[in-house]
């Protein structure tokens, strides 16, 4: 199959969140795009990347410009980039084209400026709506910057947006929680991801903090903060699609959902991972081993193909983390059918206690899914069983 989705990593931040172990480069507070040295020879090694690329002659339905924070890039850079993805592959007129965008990041004309680009979609970062807590996290921007945000996305005309917060937070409650989810209903986006902390090892949190540990908290409180954002979402109108994922009707990412049927994907740029051939591949996380990379004439296809077992658990992992689960016709028709009654029979257990579900739909194929709230809730249990196994 050939792959219609191409994922950009914009490695620049005016500083490094204290979660956060994505490669980026910190830029401060004052730079511009425009005559930042560092800046504009990245976008032109994207360039020399995106050219050196294999073509597979389908146009790309989706592009996300992800990071760090893209909206440090000029409209000009933007367009470039999209201009070189446009003159390589070609891009479907009905493409949806991602930006994530921090507050404080971008003015009206900038956003102006990206949809005129062709940006479509934007996925703004607020992580809480409470001040202290944005402090705690190393955040840039105050709640006053997201709600002044929101309005520049109002003002601008973008009707496609995403907001972006995180549950588990050092000194977080379940009532900042709670507070935290109804401002984010209030401001009407389309789209609202809920994500769980991760301490993650060489982060600024992976020294201040042990898992379990306060002021992070408690593993019962995160999970009843996944309850109650279950809840409370789905009670304002949006569905429940994927684990952290939450969408007006017609309004789920599609890009993301690229990910999660794993389909093949390009991508580009420092430390961004690409799906292609049956080869997954992950660039270089440093900047000058990026840049040698390209240099070099960005070679990938000497890495192994994935195996058939690493493609049935991968297609699993992924798959499950949607609420509608995986078509077990699909895993019969690609891995056989010893694979599903081997999976049945590992899962058992699990759908007896309510955490897995098997649905027949109205054409007769059967769908293994997740509970929501709970089996979404422990899904890396559930996983963590299935990898143990030989299936």
């Amino acid at each position: 199959m050939s792959p219609t989705a191409a994922y950009i990593h914009i490695p620049f931040c005016r500083r490094r969140c204290y979660y956060c172990d994505f490669p980026v480069f910190v830029v401060g507070d004052r730079h511009n795009g425009a005559t930042s040295g560092n800046i504009q020879l990245y976008v032109e090694q994207l360039g020399r990347e995106i050219a050196a690329q294999t073509n597979y002659h389908q146009p790309l339905e989706t592009i996300f410009f992800g990071g760090g924070t893209p909206s440090l890039l000029t409209i000009e850079q933007l367009g470039q980039i999209l201009d070189w993805l446009s003159t390589k592959f070609g891009i479907a007129n009905d493409a949806e084209i991602s930006m994530e965008i921090d507050p404080g990041t971008f003015d009206r004309a900038q956003i102006q400026g990206y949809l005129q680009t062709g940006i479509n979609r934007v996925s703004i970062g607020v992580q809480a709506f409470q001040d202290n807590l944005l402090t705690v996290c190393g955040r840039s921007h105050s709640v006053a910057d997201i709600y002044a945000a929101v309005e520049l996305l109002h003002q601008g005309g973008v009707q496609n947006w995403s907001l972006d917060l995180i549950s588990g937070l050092p000194q977080q409650t379940i009532a900042d929680w709670e507070a935290s989810l109804k401002c984010a209903i209030d401001l009407t986006p389309l789209h609202i991801s809920c994500y769980d902390l991760i301490v993650e090892a060489q982060t600024p949190f992976a020294k201040q903090y042990q898992p379990g540990d306060t002021p992070l908290p408690s593993d019962e409180n995160t999970a009843q903060m996944y309850r109650i954002a279950q809840r409370t979402l789905t009670s304002a109108g949006y569905a429940h699609y994927e684990i952290s994922n939450y969408a007006k009707p017609e309004h789920q990412c599609r890009h993301n959902l690229t990910y999660w049927h794993n389909l093949p994907y390009y991508a580009f740029g420092m430390g961004a991972a690409s799906n292609l051939e049956n080869r997954r591949f992950t660039r270089p996380r440093k900047t000058q081993e990026y840049y040698q990379w390209v240099d070099d004439g960005c070679n990938w296809q000497a890495i192994p193909n994935t195996s058939a077992e690493d493609r049935f658990l991968e297609t699993l992992m992924l798959g499950l983390r949607l609420s509608r689960g995986v078509s077990l016709k699909s895993i019969e028709s690609e891995f056989g059918i010893d694979k599903v009654n081997s999976l049945l029979k590992c899962l058992q257990r699990y759908q007896q206690s309510g955490w897995v579900e098997i649905v027949t739909t109205e054409n007769g194929d059967r769908w293994l899914k997740l509970s929501d709230p709970e089996g979404l809730l422990f899904s890396n249990v559930v996983l963590t069983e299935i990898f143990s196994q030989e299936l």
